[in-house]
């Protein structure tokens, strides 16, 4: 580590950390990684499962609404997947160009893109499949309430805590 001052956030805080931009870039980046592992692994297995819904006897017996509703999901699986798989791409395409900091903000602002397209794709398959299984309006009300309860795991809860952290700074 060199004795560089601590970097300096766009909101004028510190990051309590002694590191250099590329430092801070090489630790965003392997963070960033990890995230995605995760969520790919959970994208990929959706999205199989999605593309051998087709191939099952009882498709044939689907209305033309819940074939909409699929072709959606299908679609909006695949887009969750590419932007997930996105940064993989960013990396390689881009290492060793000297453009870690700005790859990481770029590949960062992609995967919460994937995370947006992955919530959709998670709302329309369980919709499909509650359609499906129930054959009446309560599959909607619980699609909603599983939507709002990812609303709050994934978005609400960490923006409150970064409106917590933020107001914690400026006492």
């Amino acid at each position: 580590m060199t004795d560089t001052p601590p970097q300096h956030h766009r909101e004028g805080g510190t990051t309590g950390r002694n590191e250099s931009a590329e430092e801070r870039a090489d630790r965003r980046w392997a963070d960033l990684l990890q995230e995605l592992r995760v969520a790919q692994t959970g994208v990929q297995i959706l999205f199989g499962f999605l593309l051998a819904v087709v191939f099952q006897p009882r498709f044939a017996d689907l209305s033309t609404a819940n074939r909409t509703i699929y072709v959606v999901t299908v679609l909006l699986g695949s887009a969750t997947a590419a932007a997930l798989i996105g940064p993989v791409s960013y990396h390689r395409l881009l290492t060793g160009r000297h453009v870690k900091p700005q790859t990481v903000v770029w590949a960062s602002r992609l995967t919460v893109l994937g995370l947006v397209l992955l919530f959709c794709t998670m709302c329309s398959a369980l919709l499909l499949i509650l359609r499906v299984a129930l054959h009446n309006t309560l599959s909607l009300w619980l699609v909603g309430a599983m939507a709002l309860w990812s609303l709050l795991c994934w978005f609400v809860f960490p923006a409150w805590l970064l409106a917590q952290a933020s107001s914690n700074r400026e006492s």
